[in-house]
């Protein structure tokens, strides 16, 4: 006869197995999103805006494009 407080194989409870697509999807997803957006602004800067390349790598250049578009 079982005692009450052992667990059974049956019920065990169940551990959750990451697989390592699980876990290369945390870091491939948020990069390929930061590479996207940051060839976005530097394509309609350069494209759109028809600004020098080596301008978008300027910290100061986006200072003044949030400056604008957040001016009160």
């Amino acid at each position: 006869m079982k005692e009450e407080g052992q667990l059974t194989e049956d019920k065990m409870p169940a551990r959750r197995k990451r697989s390592k697509w699980t876990i290369i999807q945390w870091f491939v997803i948020p990069l390929l999103l930061l590479l996207a957006l940051g060839g976005g602004m530097a394509a309609g800067y350069v494209i759109l805006g028809k600004k020098e390349l080596s301008d978008v790598f300027q910290w100061s250049t986006w200072k003044h494009v949030y400056d604008l578009v957040f001016a009160p």
